[in-house]
């Protein structure tokens, strides 16, 4: 795969842009982010994927460059151990509606949320 000839990130609307050849591919940072290419997010098997809950408004507030191959993200949340190659992130951006898809049914099924969980002792209603 060939190295993108752009690479933007829109902080307001959270969007990672990048273009392949005449092709612009626009990927969210939470779907980035709950498909991260890291051991932590996959695990080492298909069967040690960890899903990633409270992820959607998640942003990215670094962009690293990995030899010519791939960058590394570093989102406010904290993570940051995700290479994300050029056909990787092809492919994601390429097959966004079935990994949307997968994530929602994976949500569904343990009962989770994108939604970021806040503490009971953070909670003021009177705020």
């Amino acid at each position: 795969m060939q190295r993108p000839s752009h690479i933007n990130y829109q902080r307001k609307s959270r969007m990672l842009s990048l273009v392949f050849g005449t092709e612009e591919l626009r990927i969210p940072a939470e779907l980035l982010r709950v498909y991260s290419p890291s051991a932590e997010v996959r695990g080492h098997a298909d069967s040690e994927r960890k899903l990633q809950t409270g992820k959607k408004y998640v942003a990215i507030t670094e962009i690293e460059p990995v030899g010519n191959y791939a960058i590394r993200l570093v989102f406010d949340d904290g993570h940051d151990s995700g290479i994300y190659a050029w056909d990787y992130l092809h492919e994601l951006g390429s097959r966004q509606e079935q990994r949307w898809q997968t994530y929602f049914t994976e949500l569904r099924e343990a009962n989770a949320s994108r939604l970021p969980a806040i503490s009971v002792g953070q909670w003021n209603p009177k705020a």
